[in-house]
């Protein structure tokens, strides 16, 4: 597809999808597993369906300008409602399907919504709690039919009796729909989508037709992708990362949407669907690495040391032979040899096999995890982005992917950094405003399209990499002065398969302290190899043997971090193995798991004076929220440890 289409006919998503329809109309565009069976839509189908919902919403009473909530796991009939709002003239505003009533209500509160689409019963009753209050939500349509016979449907509606009514009105709807579908222009908005709300409530981001299209356009370009890829829909439908690859990149591509039947069939339907075009936060990948490595403690003595092995060899020269250097006959051999024996199979395993693009985003990834894929000859590179940006703010191009950076300002965007350190960009995908927000917008977008992104970072010199430090708020001084980056520390720790979470303090302290949450399922296998009992995740955290296997992992940190001229100061001296792990539900992360320093800061205020008042031990309550949004309290005496730092930074944090 060219520019020129793309303003002549693809000039927002509906416009998009119905060029499609018409290009790709037998190629396959969505797909869902339901009940263990792929079904299967083609783009005509997909179209055909989205009309008739849009004209369902119309029977109801959808007007332009109208907002309509979509929660629910990643399926079609809710990708199609977002389009079908959009044809409609009203704007999609996706909620995450983890969020509580309370969060959901602030939401819905502040974007008005008239309509929710909600994807099953939970989704439902979470709406219906919170309805009492936010009068104007008339009407809740919801896609799973099971358990809602009983409810009260004066204002409930099946999305297939939704779908039924646009199909039998469509001669009243038609041309209506048409003419609202025309009027849409591409500085028109697409979709809102709402910030995770970091530090305060989350914002929501208003985005065009011409922020997502463009956006998609020059990615798409960038990766080469086309219509033959195959994407699997699995992170939230409310993240822009979603939004750009499942909506703006497959509209403009004509690329397949896959579905898959649950969270806790996703790594089944990973392997069954293959994508050829990936994406997945750290804590995917490095969850992935986790199971395999655990896999291989319970394989047998030869199997163990083939695996290595050859694992060896790919890490020797499997990146080079990935970006297309030049490499040995023998290396090649051998390295050919451990793809048929380890690197083949395991990617099978893992769902890899057919991938040609795969990304990763939205935190730091451990080197050794990073490394580890791209010698198995999976081409996994990093970007750097923000749902103001419409994702896209850098990426690595092919054959410079490195740990270290998040690659060159991304076809379109342009990037420069402010005296203070902090990272600017412009770009056609630069959000319109916040909703309702003037005040933020104006200090987040400068009259002339510059945003702050609010990370610090620099261009290396020579390859024009950008290099992100950490957030530029976090980033501080210690009380002698030293440069304080939490972020650049609690990465090195996540690096461990045992570390599921870190949190990092020192900010105005003479020393650096932390909260160290492990990894239930690295821990735990650990523990059963060992004969090593324990009933509750609290239990095995205070193990001593997990305190001495923690402390050598933040030894190993120091000893790194050290190495660096600039943060040796952010060495840990003191640290606790948190009692609980840190829950979205309770505050202390974001939906998109990110960690409110604040929130936890003041959570745990007497765990941290704790630390740097010499204690070795502290008894604790915190209050948390089970599943069914029950509050209870977790009580626990909890063991502080001391660490040992490389270099002058004990003689410099004595001083």
């Amino acid at each position: 597809m060219n520019e020129s289409d793309a303003v002549a006919e693809g000039r927002s998503i509906p416009a998009l999808m119905a060029l499609n329809a018409r290009r790709h109309a037998s190629r396959p565009a969505y797909r869902e597993k339901e009940f263990g069976i792929w079904q299967s839509w083609t783009w005509a189908e997909a179209h055909e369906e989205t009309r008739s919902l849009a004209m369902g919403f119309l029977a109801l009473g959808l007007n332009p300008g109208d907002h309509v909530a979509i929660v629910g796991r990643n399926r079609p009939a809710l990708y199609w409602s977002m389009v079908a709002a959009q044809m409609c003239g009203a704007v999609p505003v996706p909620l995450y399907q983890d969020a509580v009533a309370e969060e959901m209500d602030y939401v819905l509160d502040h974007a008005g919504a008239r309509f929710v689409v909600c994807g099953d019963q939970e989704q439902v009753d979470k709406v219906i709690e919170v309805q009492e209050r936010l009068q104007h939500i008339e009407q809740v349509i919801y896609v799973d039919k099971r358990g809602m016979r009983k409810y009260d449907h004066s204002r409930l509606n099946a999305l297939e009796d939704v779908l039924a009514e646009g199909r039998a009105a469509h001669h009243r709807f038609e041309a209506e729909l048409q003419a609202r579908i025309d009027r849409i222009g591409y500085d028109d908005t697409c979709v809102m989508l709402y910030t995770s709300g970091t530090t305060g409530k989350p914002k929501g981001v208003v985005l065009s037709n011409r922020n997502i299209i463009e956006t998609a356009k020059n990615s798409a370009t960038f990766d080469h992708l086309t219509r033959a890829e195959e994407v699997l829909a699995y992170l939230p439908m409310a993240w822009v990362g979603d939004f750009i690859f499942s909506v703006g990149q497959a509209m403009w591509t004509g690329f397949c949407v896959n579905c898959p039947e649950s969270a806790a069939t996703m790594m089944t339907d990973l392997r069954e669907i293959g994508p050829t075009y990936f994406f997945a936060p750290p804590r995917v990948f490095e969850g992935q690495l986790t199971q395999v490595m655990i896999r291989m403690e319970d394989a047998g003595r030869f199997k163990r040391w083939l695996f290595h092995r050859y694992m060896a060899v790919a890490r020797r020269v499997g990146p080079a032979i990935l970006d297309g250097k030049p490499v040995g006959l023998a290396d090649r051999l051998s390295y050919a040899l451990g793809d048929l024996l380890i690197y083949g199979p395991l990617k099978n395993t893992l769902g890899f096999s057919r991938i040609r693009v795969g990304y990763t985003a939205g935190e730091a990834i451990g080197p050794e995890i990073f490394d580890f894929y791209r010698a198995l000859g999976i081409n996994l590179k990093q970007l750097y982005g923000q749902t103001e940006a419409s994702v896209f703010i850098t990426q690595q191009p092919d054959g410079q992917v490195r740990s270290d950076t998040v690659g060159v300002p991304s076809p379109g965007v342009e990037v420069r950094i402010a005296e203070t350190g902090e990272v600017f960009y412009r770009s056609p995908g630069t959000f319109v405003s916040y909703y309702k927000n003037e005040a933020s917008t104006a200090s987040t977008k400068d009259a002339e399209g510059w945003v702050a992104t609010g990370d610090a970072g620099f261009f290396e010199e020579g390859t024009g990499h950008l290099r992100i430090i950490d957030r530029a708020k976090d980033v501080g001084r210690m009380a002698d002065g030293r440069l304080f980056a939490p972020k650049y520390v609690e990465n090195k720790l996540k690096f461990y398969p045992n570390i599921l979470e870190a949190v990092v303090f020192g900010a105005g302290r003479s020393f650096c302290t932390a909260f160290i949450n492990i990894d239930l399922n690295a821990v735990g296998n650990w523990a059963e190899r060992n004969n090593i009992a324990y009933s509750s995740y609290q239990e095995l955290a205070a193990h001593p043997e997990v305190y001495e296997t923690i402390r050598g992992h933040v030894e190993e940190v120091n000893r790194s971090v050290a190495e660096d001229p600039m943060l040796s100061g952010c060495q840990i001296h003191r640290f606790l193995i948190l009692h609980k792990e840190l829950d979205a539900d309770d505050g202390e992360l974001t939906r998109t798991r990110k960690v409110r320093r604040n929130i936890i800061a003041e959570k745990f205020a007497d765990l941290i004076e704790a630390l740097y008042a010499g204690k070795d031990r502290i008894y604790t309550e915190t209050e948390v929220t089970y599943e069914d949004g029950r509050k209870g309290a977790i009580k626990a005496t909890l063991t502080i440890a001391d660490a040992a730092v490389a270099g002058g930074a004990e003689r410099m944090a004595a001083e």
